[in-house]
């Protein structure tokens, strides 16, 4: 019985001690799984970035770079200088030339009528009758309305036409049976045209006849 006790309790204590060996064995085999996952996370980001390093820092240019840049820069301004002045000059020649051009229509204007004011003068200092004081008036009159025509300047026809409101202007009516309704019949100002436009409307008188009205 004693052998036997012995053995019993020797039995014991070697199923405690592989007990503990197969505890030690599955905490061990636990925590190797972990630590190798850890390895592989690492390892694996290593493989997706091989090359990582830290950002370069900028450098500085190059004393052949800056000069290139300063010279670039140079050109521009040279050529935005150059832009102005031409602009000014264009703008100025073109100021002379509105001048140049105003001048010429003033000259051409005024030129035809300086021989009209020749003839008045020479009227003014006429000694003669009031036929002839008359008659040097008409002839003036005449190279007025030829230099005008020149200008392409022409008077309205007033006298044995009909009214036309849109060159006339009626300052007046005079009842007759003689001339048909609304024909102007006397001319008070004349109007003028330039071409197909209207300067000044013609200042006139028409006839008014009651019968042409009646019927």
């Amino acid at each position: 019985m004693t052998r036997w006790a012995g053995i019993g309790h020797n039995g014991n204590d070697a199923v405690k001690g592989e007990q503990a060996m197969v505890d030690e064995m599955k905490s061990t085999l636990e925590q190797e799984p972990a630590e190798a996952g850890t390895e592989r996370i690492e390892a694996g980001m290593e493989a997706a970035h091989p090359d990582a390093s830290p950002e370069p820092v900028e450098q500085a240019p190059e004393p052949s770079e800056l000069m290139q840049l300063r010279g670039e820069r140079d050109q521009l301004i040279d050529r935005l200088a150059r832009l102005q002045a031409e602009f000014d000059n264009a703008r100025k020649r073109e100021t002379r030339e509105r001048a140049d051009a105003r001048e010429y229509t003033i000259g051409s204007t005024v030129e035809p009528f300086l021989s009209v004011m020749d003839n008045f003068q020479l009227a003014l200092k006429a000694q003669g009758s009031v036929e002839q004081l008359r008659g040097g008036v008409e002839l003036i009159l005449k190279q007025m309305e030829e230099a005008l025509r020149g200008l392409n300047v022409t008077p309205v026809e007033t006298v044995g036409t009909q009214f036309d409101p849109r060159v006339h202007e009626a300052l007046g009516s005079v009842e007759t049976v003689e001339f048909p309704d609304h024909q102007v019949i006397e001319e008070i100002r004349r109007g003028y045209k330039i071409r197909e436009k209207l300067l000044r409307p013609a200042m006139v008188k028409i006839a008014v006849n009651s019968a042409q009205v009646a019927d």
